[in-house]
């Protein structure tokens, strides 16, 4: 074969990935057009990833499983590569959030990340870039894992979802007027779901206000309720409930002074009227 390119599976992860999809590929008969044909994508994308040049990502392995016949092993074999993008801990609390019956989150600065816009996820993730705390093909795995993460939210039954943003939250300002304009939109569309409640904590609460970093609590189908916080480089999940309930007792406190969910929507619509 013409210009072809020996893979060398050993090198990394992503060689790995390449090499076996080339094989499959290749069993099939089929050409690097053929397959990208059945995924999507063009030739020349198939062959990058191939090769190692390119990143797969989570829709990319999602469709190659498909076309292939492959269950999800590329998809799995994906989120083992991606792991290394994510902090300590993350990893383990996903496969809890994706069963989750009940979900409870708190956070401040930013807007959570099951509540993001495509957009300003990637707006975050090039910022990250800029910096130099990730790179380019972590990014990418970021704003991936993030779309997997939200498809949580459209499962036939999907989980009871409350969510308490600190007024920061929607006041600054990320990815510039139309991003920011786009992500208060959505934020309107989540609160009109029937299985959601989204409040906001306003900077007026003050010393009430209780929970002062962001924190995820899960309810598991056995009714189990389980804690996951983060610092600056890593997360860690609670499992203990004398250390979880808590937190729960100062969720549900933080509820009580929050503004209510009609308050929120207008506090929401006030702010969005800047972004038009």
């Amino acid at each position: 074969m013409v210009n072809r390119r020996e893979l060398t599976p050993d090198a990394s992860p992503q060689a790995a990935y390449g090499a076996r999809l080339r094989r499959l590929r290749e069993e099939r008969g089929w050409s690097q057009v053929e397959l990208g044909v059945q995924v999507e994508y063009s030739g020349t994308h198939i062959s990058q990833v191939e090769t190692a040049r390119k990143s797969p990502t989570l829709r990319f392995s999602q469709r190659v499983d498909s076309a292939l016949g492959a269950g999800d092993s590329f998809e799995r074999e994906w989120r083992e590569m991606t792991q290394g993008a994510l902090l300590e801990g993350f990893p383990e609390y996903l496969e809890h959030e994706s069963r989750a019956a009940e979900l409870r989150l708190f956070d401040t600065g930013l807007v959570p990340g099951l509540l993001q816009t495509p957009e300003y996820a990637q707006c975050l993730a090039d910022s990250n870039v800029q910096r130099g705390a990730i790179t380019h093909e972590q990014a990418t795995d970021l704003v991936s894992v993030l779309t997997g993460r939200q498809a949580t939210l459209a499962r036939p039954h999907p989980p009871m979802v409350m969510v308490v943003m600190d007024e920061s939250c929607i006041r600054w300002e990320v990815g510039g007027p139309g991003t920011m304009g786009a992500q208060l939109d959505h934020l309107l569309e989540f609160a009109a779901r029937p299985n959601t409640v989204l409040q906001v904590a306003p900077f007026k609460i003050g010393e009430r206000r209780g929970l002062y970093l962001p924190i995820n609590l899960l309810t598991l189908p056995d009714m189990t309720v389980i804690a996951y916080a983060e610092s600056q480089t890593r997360g860690h999940l609670e499992r203990e409930s004398t250390a979880v309930w808590p937190l729960l007792t100062s969720y549900h406190q933080l509820q009580t002074e929050a503004l209510s969910q009609s308050a929120t929507i207008a506090m929401i619509q006030e702010v969005r009227k800047g972004y038009s």
